[in-house]
């Protein structure tokens, strides 16, 4: 069964390794994933993260996406 996971990234592209407590490892399918970060970003937002991309196994499926409005 392939995970569905999310890879916090800063600005620059890097990854963020402290992602809050509680938050997901993986989903199971990727409607999970998405309204998990539909009802997440902000708090991600405001622990440090600025982007993130949906990966689908090793797979890139989109991203990365920002979580901070449009300028």
């Amino acid at each position: 069964m392939t995970s569905w996971t999310w890879r916090y990234e800063r600005t620059d592209g890097s990854v963020v390794a402290d992602v809050p407590a509680g938050t997901p490892e993986g989903f199971p399918a990727q409607a999970d994933a998405e309204t998990w970060i539909g009802e997440s970003w902000e708090s991600l937002r405001e622990s440090g993260v600025d982007a993130v991309t949906l990966l689908e196994g090793e797979r890139v499926v989109y991203g990365p996406m920002s979580l901070h409005p449009p300028a």
